[in-house]
């Protein structure tokens, strides 16, 4: 029974996904002393505002309550949803930490901290969070769901298949869950939990294009190249601008061999897509394999010019500019491949390599230290060797 990874990030994703990312609202102000009677009345105006969707009120509802009573923890949780529906995580976040530090057992923090790391893909970030918001209502659906789905991003899939399955007598109709839950089993070696999640996504499935976009996956992930590509053209029948099917098509093709029809897929999903990073990052290894070096370099650059965060792009730009002498440039890239990826022993070696040869030898050392370190650990080559088989996930990432 075949196992599913990825999922594809249209209008019928968001809605399963909408109900699961809202950020929790604070219910009633938690008063510093001496607090103002009427700080509480302005927070209640901020609250229908905020429910209402105007967050410019909100927002100034809200500053004129800390104004009046600056300890007051919920003000600040509140003051952080604004931010996070404007998608200023950084204001967001030290609103929350605000909070945090104001009411330490308030129920909420927690879980829109890592909602909101989940939300900008800081996934190691985002599991703290959500694994506190867990240990603090360990009946909380939403803090358990996205935290699952925080654990398969970082390829911990025993731990995501562990804490999925127990939503499976709620959840087990929504296409999402099924998806990941199969795909964490499958590679944390539960074949049972596997072809149930599997089974039952088949059962809900029907003949939709989402549900044959899911089965394609399926197959990629076991190598079944040709009847994945089948699955596809089933897509492209009933909707060929369908989100991410070109992008699958691309990887089909690639698997298959032919070179010149993933390229051309690839380029279609960039047409159809042109804001996300994730088809320029794949055209680019392909374009790399080929050895049309310079191809791949403009191809990595943009991806990461619409999304910085994916570590190996850098790793592979970097190893081209060191091709090309240019060191500087690539320890640029080194460093921001290393921020997103700090347990990553190829880029630390890279670096460690690249920081001996500038001349920073205490400091390369100390890297290539940190890389044996990482190696010995085991954990680094497992998770390496893992990624080079993992069919591209970007579609669960893209939230709204």
């Amino acid at each position: 029974m075949p196992s599913i990874s990825r999922f594809p990030a249209g209008a019928w994703l968001l809605a399963l996904l909408v109900s699961q990312l809202a950020p929790v609202q604070a219910r009633a102000p938690i008063p510093g002393q001496g607090a103002p009677p009427d700080a509480a009345a302005i927070f209640q105006q901020g609250q229908q505002a905020l429910a209402a969707g105007d967050l410019g009120a909100a927002e100034t509802a809200f500053r004129r309550v800390l104004k009046l009573d600056p300890q007051s923890a919920s003000t600040h949780v509140n003051l952080g949803v604004v931010k996070m529906r404007r998608q200023n995580w950084d204001a967001a976040l030290a609103q929350l930490r605000s909070a945090e530090k104001l009411a330490p057992k308030m129920l909420g923090v927690r879980l829109n901290i890592g909602l909101l790391e989940y939300k900008r893909a800081n996934y190691p970030e985002a599991i703290v969070g959500l694994a506190a918001a867990l240990r603090e209502q360990p009946d909380s659906s939403q803090a358990r769901y996205l935290l699952g789905l925080s654990y398969s991003f970082v390829g911990q899939h025993a731990n995501a298949a562990k804490t999925l399955e127990p939503l499976w007598p709620k959840m087990s109709d929504q296409f999402v869950y099924l998806y990941v839950l199969g795909i964490s089993a499958f590679y944390s070696g539960d074949k049972g939990l596997d072809e149930k999640a599997t089974q039952r996504l088949i059962e809900v499935g029907g003949d939709t294009p989402q549900f044959h976009l899911l089965m394609a996956k399926a197959l990629l992930n076991h190598s079944d190249d040709q009847r994945a590509l089948e699955e596809l053209k089933k897509v492209e029948a009933a909707d060929p601008q369908f989100p991410f099917l070109h992008f699958n098509m691309g990887l089909a093709y690639e698997h298959l061999q032919d070179h010149e029809k993933a390229e051309a897929e690839f380029r279609k999903d960039i047409a159809l897509e042109p804001e996300l990073g994730y088809s320029h990052e794949q055209l680019a290894r392909l374009l790399l394999r080929e050895g049309r070096e310079q191809d791949s370099l403009y191809e990595f650059r943009a991806g990461l010019a619409r999304d910085s965060r994916q570590p190996q792009s850098h790793l592979e730009v970097a190893r081209i500019l060191i091709r090309q002498g240019k060191e500087k440039e690539a320890l640029s890239e080194l460093d921001a491949a290393e921020k997103y990826a700090p347990q990553n022993h190829s880029i630390r070696t890279v670096r460690g390599q690249l920081l001996i040869r500038m001349g920073r030898k205490v400091e390369g050392q100390a890297e290539l230290a940190e890389a044996k370190k990482l190696f010995a650990s085991g954990l680094a080559e497992e998770q390496e060797k893992m990624q080079e088989h993992l069919v591209p996930n970007p579609e669960l990432a893209d939230v709204p």
